[in-house]
């Protein structure tokens, strides 16, 4: 409750709290790095126009965000800073790609959140505000406590963002058996399953006891060996739960693969990183329940309602997180005096958006996540 009361405000009353009083020639402008030419352009022009719907949800005239084109290249995204660092601008939300955050520890006076969900930074003055992995396995964790899941495994896939797993596993201290690292190649996958699952071992206990009962001279035996013989393997694995890093095809081929060794998500609980909302997971009915942390989704699918009718198509999720950091920095900025400086992120906040609520602190943005599974063709929210 203490936690629920310090929760700095809803969004939508911040968005109509005025900044303290600005003169008409002291706007306070907010840059916005983004890609708007070249192939992920349409990202920019989404978050573009998030930022936009959150302005005019501001309605303060004080108020003004500045794009500046990215073009998904490093040497653009240098440019871009740097003109908008000549307007005098200290806060600026971009770039998206983590690459491009390698040419800004040059601007020292300016703060980046950036919309990657890498957690390593290039600098003190860039903060990574995605959602990023210690945020979900944070979740995770509260999960898996709430439940006293006591027996967990991860799988995470030998792909780059490894390192991101496993420091947030370090980071977050949750509890695991083992961290198994695995080849995605679908010729290799099930055979590293079947090793992980112990699935020639379980396999060949039930081909031995069905042997046995055979031999035997027990009264019941023919019941028994009809009764196994709907079995596919016999005997307990290490784990009681799975934790799956892994997304799209992917994660269905690992699930498709536990299924095949006789690990059901009726016995043992299948758990994976943020989907968001991929319909897709609805129609895998073999694999449910799942389970995975993620942003709010009511509020995710009224501000995509919002967004459809305003520029008749559906936003991006990075658009979503833009719309709520323009009203944290809106926020910030009024709290600060309206002063911008290094120190508007190192006091420890909290902040109620849309996403859901953001934790600040020593130039860090971590996300405290809703948690949700995929069963009966829905998503269902747990906490």
């Amino acid at each position: 409750m203490y936690k629920v009361i310090k929760i700095i405000l809803l969004l939508s009353f911040i968005l109509t709290t005025p900044l303290k009083s600005v003169n008409a020639d002291d706007k306070i402008k907010i840059g916005l790095l983004v890609p708007l030419t070249g192939k992920n352009s349409e990202i920019g022009q989404s978050i573009v126009n998030s930022t936009r719907l959150a302005i005019n949800k501001i309605d303060n005239t004080s108020f003004e965000i500045i794009p500046m084109d990215t073009g998904s290249n490093a040497n653009i995204t240098l440019m871009s800073a740097k003109k908008l660092s000549e307007l005098g601008i200290k806060i600026i939300i971009g770039p998206i790609f983590n690459d491009n955050l390698k040419v800004l520890n040059n601007f020292k006076d300016v703060i980046f959140l950036s919309l990657t969900n890498k957690s390593n930074s290039y600098s003190n003055n860039i903060i990574n505000t995605g959602i990023n992995a210690t945020s979900q396995i944070r979740a995770i964790k509260k999960f898996t406590e709430l439940n006293k899941i006591k027996k967990t495994i991860f799988l995470t896939p030998n792909v780059d963002y490894k390192d991101e797993i496993e420091n947030a596993i370090y980071n977050t201290k949750i509890k695991i058996i083992k961290n198994y690292i695995y080849d995605t190649d679908p010729t290799k996958l099930t055979q590293q399953i079947e090793k992980i699952t112990g699935y020639k071992v379980r396999k060949q206990n039930l081909e031995d006891e069905i042997v046995r009962l055979e031999r035997s001279g027990q009264n019941d035996k023919e019941k028994l060996i009809e009764r196994l013989k709907k079995k596919d393997t016999l005997g307990e694995v290490e784990f009681d739960s799975i934790i799956i890093a892994d997304f799209d095809e992917s994660l269905k081929s690992v699930t498709t693969s536990l299924l095949y060794t006789d690990i059901l998500p009726k016995e043992k609980y299948f758990i994976t990183l943020n989907q968001w909302f991929d319909e897709s997971l609805l129609k895998e009915t073999s694999s449910q329940p799942i389970y995975f942390p993620s942003i709010n989704k009511k509020n995710y699918d009224n501000f995509s309602l919002e967004y459809f009718e305003k520029f008749n198509q559906y936003p991006n999720q990075l658009a979503f997180l833009s719309f709520d950091l323009v009203g944290l920095v809106y926020y910030l900025i009024d709290q600060n005096n309206l002063i911008i400086d290094n120190k508007i992120f190192k006091k420890k906040n909290l902040f109620k958006g849309k996403v859901g609520i953001f934790e600040i602190k020593d130039n860090k943005i971590n996300h405290i996540l809703n948690f949700y599974k995929v069963e009966d063709y829905k998503f269902k929210k747990i906490f």
